[in-house]
């Protein structure tokens, strides 16, 4: 299955946990087909805050949406996550925007992911991505 996560960083050295997040992703969740250039954008929702590093990859793989979640949630924690707030900084923020064509809608995932659809940055990543998010 073909997904599109957007990876998020604005603590630390961000260049630094994008790659360590990415090769994380291509050890254990799938094939990399595609990356978006690295954007740097405002803070949404919190603006005192550091700016945000972004990207986007298109990836090849075979787990169902809830154990990508689960690995995707894994990924966060090995880079250094850790729970601040809502829209607050982060060492890293991995996020699945798109599963193939499929919709769920449940508290702890939805896809499409129903926040980025809107902002600037995720219509350019999806561009250099090759793909449509509705």
């Amino acid at each position: 299955m073909r997904v599109v996560l957007i990876l998020g960083t604005n603590l630390g050295n961000r260049l630094d946990n994008l790659k360590r997040a990415e090769e994380l992703i291509r050890k254990f969740v799938g094939r990399i087909l595609r990356r978006s250039p690295v954007f740097e954008t405002p803070p949404f929702g919190v603006e005192k805050q550091p700016p945000f590093l972004n990207y986007g990859l298109l990836v090849e793989t075979h787990h169902p949406p809830f154990e990508l979640l689960r690995l995707v949630k894994w990924i966060e924690k090995r880079v250094g996550r850790y729970r601040t707030f809502r829209w607050g900084p982060r060492v890293i923020d991995v996020d699945i925007v798109k599963y193939g064509d499929v919709k769920i809608s449940v508290e702890e995932l939805q896809i499409p992911h129903p926040g980025l659809k809107d902002r600037e940055f995720f219509r350019k990543i999806c561009s250099y991505l090759d793909i449509s998010v509705k």
